[in-house]
């Protein structure tokens, strides 16, 4: 049977879920994952609102949407990041408080602790998000990096997200962390190390999104083939490489969206992401779990994009071969 095919609504958080839902059923998709920002899912009101979850769930169902996971990448990213200014744009009040860094980093723990828990109670068993990094900025090694830095940035990875894993384990529910430029794994090498970090407990794996390694040139079906065992999510996005002579692959300090840019992300199918050598690789580890199109162009109109985007991720999957091609060849005739 074909895989769900749903939105990730963390790009449509200005939405109410209340208007975003019909849409989303309008432009084809069969489910939803929804971000822990906007209405979409509010954890305190999931843990603490005897209704709030049956009340989601019936919202969905009036438009024949599924929900298989939530995404908390914003108080996520608190968890390990060297907090400043910037963060208080994307957390929530509650997590941000008074903005002193170690509080911002101890609330945002508690609130993914707390994310696990509000997905056993909505009966989803995959929580999507970011983890944060302290050793980000010391990507290009100057002044030089001691390797007792980048090591202490891993073990403080651990430290911080083991207890929050240990709830995950608790609640029966996995985290998949979107390998991402300011996370603790951003390519294929250092989501080996974090994996090592937290000695490969099966509660911590991957959200796979190609288009954070495509422009990296990282394969995404390396990844993919690198761990098996560990796609506990997909995200469906795209994105184009388009250095020209002048541009470069660190963007420049450019916003997303400006034609000068070395990359940028693109509506699915209009990229240079190849889909149909992902899907043969699912194929191959069996992944069965949903498509989630996290959809971003920011030279595209996004209602039609999202409704291009559903259409293109149900006419690219397909399912294995139960027989080998050849296999009717051995059939002798009576």
């Amino acid at each position: 049977m074909p895989r769900l095919v749903t939105l990730f609504t963390g790009q449509w958080a200005d939405l109410p879920l209340e208007e975003l839902a019909p849409k989303a059923a309008e432009f084809g998709y069969q489910g939803l994952e929804l971000a822990c920002w906007g209405d979409h899912f509010e954890v305190d009101k999931a843990l603490e609102d005897p209704n709030y979850v049956n009340d989601k769930r019936a919202l969905l169902d009036r438009y024949d949407l599924e929900c298989h996971a939530i995404s908390n990448h914003l108080a996520g990213q608190a968890v390990c990041d060297r907090i400043d200014e910037r963060h208080q744009s994307i957390l929530p009040p509650h997590v941000w408080g008074d903005g002193e860094p170690d509080g911002v980093n101890a609330r945002a723990i508690e609130e993914m602790k707390n994310t696990a828990r509000a997905a056993q109670k909505f009966g989803v068993s995959v929580v999507n998000g970011f983890t944060g990094s302290s050793i980000w900025p010391l990507l290009y090694s100057f002044p030089p990096v001691p390797e007792s830095m980048i090591d202490a940035g891993y073990q403080e990875f651990a430290d911080r997200w083991n207890p929050i894993l240990d709830v995950f384990d608790e609640c029966g529910v996995r985290f998949g962390l979107e390998v991402h430029p300011t996370e603790i794994a951003f390519d294929l090498f250092t989501a080996e190390l974090a994996l090592q970090a937290v000695d490969h407990r099966e509660a911590f794996g991957f959200n796979f999104d190609p288009s954070h390694l495509i422009w990296q040139g990282v394969d995404p079906v390396e990844f993919i083939r690198a761990f098996p065992d560990r796609q506990y999510h997909v995200h469906m996005k795209d994105a184009i490489v388009t250095l020209n002579g002048r541009s470069g692959i660190l963007s420049s300090h450019m916003n997303f969206g400006d034609p000068r840019r070395g990359w940028d992300f693109r509506s699915l199918g209009r990229g240079g992401v190849n889909f149909e050598e992902i899907i043969r690789a699912l194929n191959v580890i069996q992944y069965d779990g949903p498509l989630s199109v996290e959809w971003e162009d920011s030279g595209m109109d996004r209602e039609q994009g999202a409704t291009e985007a559903a259409a293109f991720v149900k006419q690219i999957d397909f399912q294995p071969s139960s027989v080998a091609f050849d296999a009717a060849m051995s059939e002798q005739g009576g």
